[in-house]
């Protein structure tokens, strides 16, 4: 009987032995695997410092883009960027926000609420081109909005809607159940739980959630191409109250536009040297601006969360 219970521990100890040393290669084989990306990622980092750092100037943010590569500038692509980026902010966030917290809050659990929750998970990992062929034939044709900083600003609003809404469920979902109790047994309503003590201790979490989506949305080049994007121009949206004629408080929102992505990808497809630069440095800015954002997004929820008492 011992005999028979040596054998077998021995037996344990070569399957523990070899188990062990399959994840030591799985483990070996993982770190290299990073190391290879990171070392990959940082080489094409550096050698767009390299290319695109020299070009930075001022002149190069306030010039419009020219067929003189040394003249070209990105002053339309970074304002009508921000100018959708305001459109997708000012439609996604609210919509979002709103939906996350009715079925979160409001709704009633039954197969309907599971449909939707269902479809909410599908359409975070749909390509980014399908929007854009949705917002092509909704927006631009159905609606009549054209080929506009609207348009654009409200494809990108669809595309980022669920990363809002299942971020801003994560964070109420986070909220320890017994402030919804005590709200309650203070004779709190449904709204005044939700407006004083759930979406004040969640803001962390919503708002990491909504600069992640906008961060991606600012780099979207398929969508914005699908619905009229121009690829070359040479004037800003007008401004409210100026100009000959005068323009209305929203003319911009239906003005021709151009955004970084695009402007890149019109550089990068000419065979000029001088504009290759060019769209390094315009990618380096954007490159930037993008990892601003998530590093505005970490210190919020850092600091966001450190006020909080439970």
């Amino acid at each position: 009987m011992s005999a028979k219970l040596s054998e077998r521990a021995q037996l344990l100890r070569r399957i523990i032995r070899s188990h062990k040393r399959w994840d030591a290669i799985f483990g070996l084989l993982g770190l290299l695997a990073m190391s290879l990306a990171i070392l990959t990622l940082v080489a094409l980092f550096a050698q767009m410092v390299i290319d695109g750092a020299p070009r930075l100037s001022l002149d190069f943010f306030t010039s419009f883009p020219s067929r003189r590569a040394g003249q070209a500038g990105i002053l339309s692509a970074w304002v009508g960027s921000f100018l959708v980026m305001l459109v997708t902010a000012l439609f996604a966030i609210p919509v979002g926000i709103a939906s996350a917290v009715y079925l979160e809050e409001y709704a009633r659990k039954n197969w309907f609420t599971d449909i939707i929750e269902i479809n909410i998970s599908n359409l975070a990992g749909v390509p980014s081109i399908v929007y854009g062929l949705l917002a092509l034939g909704l927006f631009v044709y159905t609606f009549g909005l054209g080929q506009s900083i609207l348009s654009a600003g409200l494809t990108l609003g669809l595309l980022i809607l669920p990363i809002v809404i299942v971020t801003t469920r994560e964070a109420l979902r986070s909220i320890p159940q017994v402030i919804r109790e005590g709200a309650y047994a203070c004779g709190a309503t449904k709204w005044q739980v939700v407006s004083d003590h759930l979406l004040p201790y969640g803001t962390p979490g919503i708002l990491t959630g909504v600069i992640i989506g906008l961060s991606r949305a600012i780099g979207e080049t398929a969508p914005i191409i699908t619905i009229g994007a121009l690829t070359f121009i040479a004037f800003l949206p007008p401004v409210p109250f100026q100009g000959e004629p005068v323009a209305g408080l929203f003319d911009w929102l239906f003005s021709p536009f151009t955004v970084m992505p695009i402007q890149i990808f019109n550089w990068t497809s000419r065979p000029n040297p001088e504009f290759q630069l060019n769209a390094a440095a315009a990618s380096l800015v954007l490159v930037v601006l993008t990892l601003g954002m998530n590093a505005l997004a970490i210190w919020l929820r850092y600091r966001l969360r450190k006020n909080i008492k439970w």
